[in-house]
């Protein structure tokens, strides 16, 4: 599976231009001016929402789906890891192409077909010749509206899901990721990753029914996105779009998602792990929801690069320095409801872990007193959107990129709002995210020791 980072996200928004909001065009021109190439949308009358970017690509043509359903929608006990499956199940095929068809018919395409899903939406990928994109969009309306599959192979399936989440267990990072998040959340279902709770997978052969009612609530127009980027004209997508998708009907039914209740103090938790490994310590804090207007939701990006990016202190003194840490990955809260804001790192003495974690409280610390220097906040903001430019190199990447935020927070608009927010940030603003968010008594902390 490959998720787009968060970094990658707040890259992405940095990479848009501040222009007026006043109409869809207007943030249609920004896109345009920044990317170099447009970026043209509707909404057909069933809800699914088109994205087109039309550009010169050699014939070659992104093709992405993006439902907006995760593990954030799995809020029924005993039911978890069901966005993921489906992941698999979509390739099982239908009554008009089973799978060995469609398979056969995307191989002799030369077509390249898979799929991810994370906290908040799954993405189906396709990577095509121009020349197939109306076959393309038969194949894949037919399998998004008739899914079609028997109990035998929905317990197959189910079986290989299992496989996947034991083999997946066996990493020490995988091992961590799912024992913070368990212990981060009480309430709300970012407390259990995309694959779900082992119980729940080791149960999933009996729920054939349960699936069917989870595909039929989830995978609807109104709670999908298409892009399609490449040698593509606009029009021409839109009109197949309508022809192929038409007749899919509404029918998205909102998940029941709890909030989780206010932390009030620090959590610690020891990952237990059977496997050699290297310690990693993960320490969590509570952050908030995608939230584009806000100033210091928009400043806890910046935060995070400034303090533990790979130009900040924390990373040549532990990085570099001193040479005590393997790595040092930091992650911004962005999802559609309040997930984790991170910082995660592999000791290489499994006696400096607490050492690490008293280096990782000093620059919070620092952060909370002190402003960062305007000239540096400039620099951090000029460095990644100049990062992300050169990665939009194809219709692959530009769909992707576009699929996976539009997925998760409802709009490229919505994006080019986070950036004009991001441009009125202060140092006063980055002092008050570090207030705001890196407050012990709403994290987590993490230690995973290996045999």
């Amino acid at each position: 599976m490959k998720i787009l980072s968060w970094n990658s996200l707040f890259a992405a928004v940095l990479s848009i231009s501040l222009l007026s909001l006043a109409s869809p065009a207007a943030a249609e021109s920004t896109l345009e001016r920044v990317l170099g190439f447009p970026i043209e949308q509707t909404v057909l009358e069933n809800g699914l929402k088109v994205i087109v970017v039309p550009m010169d690509s050699g014939g070659l043509v992104g093709y992405r789906m993006a439902v907006r359903t995760g593990a954030r929608d799995e809020y029924e006990p005993g039911r978890t890891g069901f966005a993921h499956f489906f992941e698999h199940m979509m390739f099982r095929g239908t009554k008009k192409y089973p799978a060995a068809v469609y398979n056969r018919m995307i191989t002799e395409m030369g077509a390249d077909a898979n799929a991810y899903t994370s906290d908040d939406v799954t993405v189906y990928l396709l990577n095509i010749a121009a020349e197939d994109l109306e076959k393309v969009m038969e194949l894949e309306s037919d399998r998004f509206m008739n899914l079609d599959y028997p109990e035998q192979v929905f317990q197959t399936e189910a079986g290989a899901v299992y496989g996947e989440y034991r083999k997946n267990r066996t990493s020490p990072f995988f091992a961590m990721f799912e024992a913070i998040r368990k212990a981060a959340y009480t309430t709300h279902t970012y407390g259990h990753t995309a694959m779900g709770y082992e119980e729940d997978i080791k149960n999933m052969p009996q729920m054939f029914d349960y699936s069917r009612t989870f595909f039929d609530r989830y995978y609807r127009p109104d709670n999908a996105i298409l892009v399609v980027a490449g040698d593509v004209e606009a029009a021409r997508v839109f009109e197949l779009a309508k022809q192929y998708y038409g007749s899919w009907e509404r029918g998205y039914v909102k998940p029941q998602v709890k909030a989780e209740p206010v932390q009030t103090e620090e959590r610690r938790v020891e990952v237990p792990y059977e496997g050699r490994s290297l310690p990693l310590l993960s320490v969590a804090y509570k952050g908030d929801a995608f939230s584009p207007d806000d100033r210091l939701y928009a400043a806890s990006y910046v935060l995070s690069e400034l303090a533990f990016g790979e130009t900040s202190a924390l990373y040549r003194r532990l990085m570099l320095d001193e040479q005590v840490v393997q790595m040092m990955n930091t992650s911004p809260a962005a999802s559609r409801d309040p997930s984790l804001w991170s910082l995660t790192t592999m000791v290489k003495d499994p006696d400096k872990v607490d050492y690490v974690l008293q280096a990782i409280d000093e620059t919070v610390a620092h952060y909370r007193e002190n402003l960062p220097e305007v000239d540096r906040l400039a620099a951090i903001k000029s460095n990644i959107r100049y990062d992300f430019l050169m990665q939009l190199d194809s219709p692959s990447s530009i769909a992707g990129t576009i699929a996976h935020l539009t997925g998760v927070t409802g709009s490229i608009e919505s994006v080019v709002r986070l950036y004009a927010t991001l441009e009125q940030v202060t140092p006063e603003d980055v002092r008050a995210a570090a207030n705001k968010y890196l407050d012990n008594n709403s994290r987590t902390v993490a230690v995973l020791r290996g045999q």
